[in-house]
């Protein structure tokens, strides 16, 4: 008995890594590359949950990076109007094809071949994704900057990654990444996902997070912003007065402020100091003895306002 068990079990395992939906999964020879960050999601339950989580309605026009061989894919196919998948393995791109060939789905379906961060991404209602989490950064700030704006996006990262994403001041996780994305979107913690629900394990645990782009977003330079919050962030634990008296700040700041005074042609005192200019404005704004850490985004709003009165701007 105790080897029919452990047949079954292997069956059922068998039919947990093909997923559900239209024809067959993966063949038995296809080999997963995780140099790409190929972990196929096989538990059916989860893909079924974060099909859910996305709230999708039949006029929907999805995007899907990383589809594999489209467990997710042919669950959303049965929903929306269409599902545009982006993938760079050509093998993957064969297997997904044929789950769908010769079912209704496929004329539903369509699949751009390539490097979603070297593409222009297309029209969509929503983003559902379990992302190779090696573009997770550059990808999040590619759709938040996507025009025109869409509804949601549903994605899996890294647990590390995306406890960032949605940390708040004062949290050990709170960095650069939780600031910019926590401006221009809601940001929520969904669900963990344990390595032993992909295809292959990968070495770190998952979560999937639910993305709303704030609409109209917030009227603010965003290089500049993000240029404000790379210098805030590079000693988050230190107060602005001793980060920004840095040398190599003062003179990228200095350098800047040149180039402003010489296009709206503002002379500049013989005696002048950068650094004196830097931390009057700091005092000024009460945020000299501020650490990044625990600010929020309105205090980092209040700082550049601050800067950008006097001239200094970090763009």
């Amino acid at each position: 008995m105790p080897k029919v068990k452990t047949k079954l079990r292997s069956r059922q395992q068998r039919r947990e890594a093909k997923g559900s939906g239209p024809g067959p999964g993966p063949g038995p020879g296809i080999r997963f590359n995780t140099g790409l960050g190929q972990h196929i999601l096989k538990n059916p339950l989860i893909v079924n949950n974060i099909v859910e989580k996305a709230a999708l309605r039949p006029t929907d026009v999805v995007l899907e990076v990383g589809p594999g061989t489209g467990n997710m894919t042919v669950k959303m196919l049965e929903k929306v109007k269409k599902v545009i998948a982006c993938e760079l393995d050509i093998k993957l791109v064969g297997e997904l094809q044929k789950r769908v060939q010769g079912t209704p789905l496929a004329s539903k379906l369509e699949i751009k071949i390539g490097d979603v961060l070297k593409s222009d991404l297309p029209f969509f209602d929503a983003c559902v994704a379990n992302l190779p989490y090696q573009i997770s950064s550059p990808f999040i700030f590619k759709l938040l900057l996507h025009r025109p704006f869409f509804r949601c996006a549903v994605l899996m990262f890294q647990k590390e990654f995306a406890l960032r994403l949605v940390a708040r001041p004062g949290s050990p996780q709170y960095c650069r990444l939780s600031v910019n994305t926590q401006l221009l979107a809601r940001v929520d913690h969904l669900m963990k996902v344990g390595r032993n629900n992909f295809k292959p394990p990968p070495k770190v645990e998952s979560s999937v997070v639910r993305i709303e782009p704030k609409n109209p977003p917030p009227p603010i330079n965003f290089q500049e912003w993000d240029g404000l919050l790379r210098i805030a962030f590079v000693r988050k634990n230190k107060t602005l007065s001793a980060v920004f008296n840095s040398n190599a700040v003062k003179r990228l700041l200095e350098q800047n402020y040149r180039i402003h005074c010489s296009q709206n042609n503002l002379k500049i005192p013989e005696n002048f100091s950068i650094g004196n200019l830097i931390q009057g404005i700091l005092r000024d704004t009460s945020y000299s003895e501020k650490r990044a850490r625990v600010m929020d985004i309105d205090d980092f709003i209040r700082v550049l306002h601050g800067f950008n009165a006097e001239g200094i701007h970090f763009s």
